[in-house]
């Protein structure tokens, strides 16, 4: 347990590193929102790219494994929102809420920490369980934000969530380098150069980013936040296991990385959506703080148990 959390233990001091910068003043809110554009649309485009354009369809796509996750992640999606609506809360905050317990920082921080613990083999797992967070669960939102303020379905509502996926550059990133992967052309030397320099500072600057962010969330509504940490860390990692493990029998490997990556804490996109729709940003702000916070721990359990597996 020792080794792995001195293993993850770098990635979580260069977060601290971007978190004291922020808190300090000396990392303003605009140069954090500029260096996340950086890393979004440049660097992780890139990397994504470079990881997807040397592999095949075949090597990504198992549909054993889709399954699997996206079982275990709507499962714990309709725990969060039935407890969401036995409070009385809306369909909008419910869903904000059940975004928080199931979709983890797998972009910038998964990818990077999960490739380098577990190896190269993780990319196309990780790839998957990033895709199933983005098309179907970053479009569940959009659809029942949208869909409860206008009544009812449109065709509007699906244009939205359409030109939500074609402008998000992970999915074209992913796409393009899938596309490029079927034409089975080797990627130019300069051009892999280039990629791999670009896509280098993706794992730092997402981890610094990662922290900086977190010096502006509040911990408010912190009973909320602790259920929402709960089911993001200990609810999704336990049903993930047991769905890939016991249910739909994923490859060992495969289904170490997919629960790895189950156990990350909650993403920051989760607090975009909030605050674009103004639905409870300050939760999901909160859940994002300890969630990270306590991950410095359970992610280092999760992958030291994990590890056993394969």
């Amino acid at each position: 347990m020792l080794a792995i959390f001195l293993q993850t233990l770098p990635f979580f001091l260069i977060i601290g590193l971007g978190f004291g910068a922020g808190k300090t003043g000396f990392f303003s809110d605009e140069a954090t929102g500029w260096l996340t554009k950086f890393v979004f649309y440049f660097a992780l485009s890139a990397m994504l790219f470079r990881f997807s354009a040397n592999l095949s369809l075949a090597e990504i796509f198992d549909l054993r494994f889709v399954l699997a996750y996206l079982w275990a992640t709507a499962f714990v999606y309709c725990i969060a929102t039935t407890v969401a609506l036995l409070r009385g809360l809306s369909i909008e905050v419910a869903s904000v809420e059940a975004q928080c317990a199931v979709i983890g920082n797998v972009g910038f921080l998964g990818i990077p920490m999960l490739v380098m613990l577990m190896g190269e083999a993780a990319i196309a797992p990780v790839m998957m369980v990033l895709a199933v967070d983005l098309i179907v669960f970053g479009s569940l939102i959009v659809i029942l934000i949208t869909g409860s303020r206008d009544g009812r379905m449109s065709i509007g509502i699906l244009r939205t969530v359409g030109l939500g996926l074609l402008k998000n550059p992970m999915i074209v990133s992913i796409v393009l380098g899938m596309l490029w992967s079927s034409l089975a052309l080797p990627i130019p030397d300069p051009m892999n150069d280039f990629l791999s320099i670009l896509g280098g500072a993706a794992t730092p600057g997402a981890l610094f980013a990662i922290g900086a962010s977190l010096a502006s969330k509040s911990a408010e509504r912190l009973s909320v936040a602790g259920w929402l940490t709960a089911c993001k860390l200990i609810l999704h990692p336990a049903f993930v296991a047991i769905s890939a493990l016991w249910l739909f029998r994923v490859d060992p490997y495969s289904a170490a990385v997919m629960i790895a990556a189950a156990a990350l804490p909650v993403a920051g996109n989760v607090y975009i959506l909030a605050r674009h729709y103004g639905v409870a940003p300050q939760r999901v702000s909160a859940s994002i703080l300890i969630s990270t916070t306590l991950a410095v721990v359970t992610v280092s359990l999760v992958i030291g148990w994990v590890r056993t597996l394969s």
